[in-house]
């Protein structure tokens, strides 16, 4: 992947990981935002065709700078709405904005804990000594105390936009929750105990299941 974009280097992880086929190359569809402006999907229905535009922003992903890690997971967020609207488009299936949510806050967790990109990001706070194992792709770097700092930061050290009882508000606090119960469940039954193929077989179901199956599978943890 050298040379490649960091946004076509996250599509190309989750494809991987996920067993994804034919997925259109992210990097057409991204439109660059300058000031603070966030990540955001927009999507256009016209005439049974989909339209996606992605937009990031211009700072997270320039070449040659350290990108914080809120950009990183901006990055990461985007893509993974990206592929998935793309591959429930493919499989001629809906998609609820609670699942794009929910698959990103998973998608996020995949990559910084068990992913490629655990060997090159640093989660916020002191140094950590690298150690992990060599696994199958996307299943298998599991390190527990760096596993828990990332989990910390991703689904209990957060600042809400919106505040509860707004739709907006409710539904990433829902993600944010049965994300959390997710990742929990996959360290607990599989990480810890070296099953990186179950690991993978979990991700990959979970992926495929439309909304009400994701919900059940992260509340079973």
């Amino acid at each position: 992947m050298q040379g490649a974009t960091f946004p076509s280097r996250i599509q190309q992880h989750l494809a991987r990981t996920y067993a994804l086929d034919d997925a259109p190359a992210v990097d057409d569809f991204i439109r660059l935002t300058d000031g603070s402006a966030r990540e955001a999907l927009l999507i256009r229905h016209a005439d049974g065709d989909i339209e996606i535009a992605l937009h990031l922003p211009r700072r997270a992903i320039t070449p040659g700078r350290e990108r914080t890690f809120d950009e990183i997971c901006q990055i990461v967020e985007g893509v993974s709405h990206f592929l998935y609207v793309a591959e429930r488009a493919r499989r001629e299936l809906p998609a609820t904005q609670l699942e794009l949510e929910l698959q990103a806050e998973v998608d996020k967790y995949v990559l910084l804990v068990h992913g490629d990109l655990a060997d090159e990001v640093e989660p916020p706070g002191p140094p950590l000594r690298r150690r992990h194992e060599a696994a199958p792709h996307g299943a298998g770097r599991f390190e527990p105390e760096r596993a828990a700092r990332i989990r910390a930061h991703l689904f209990e050290r957060v600042t809400f936009m919106d505040p509860p009882g707004t739709e907006t508000g409710d539904r990433y606090r829902i993600a944010n929750d049965l994300a959390a119960r997710f990742a929990g469940r996959l360290e607990a039954e599989f990480a810890r105990h070296g099953r990186h193929a179950e690991l993978l077989a979990a991700l990959r179901r979970f992926y495929a299941a439309g909304q009400t199956e994701k919900i059940a599978l992260a509340r079973a943890a």
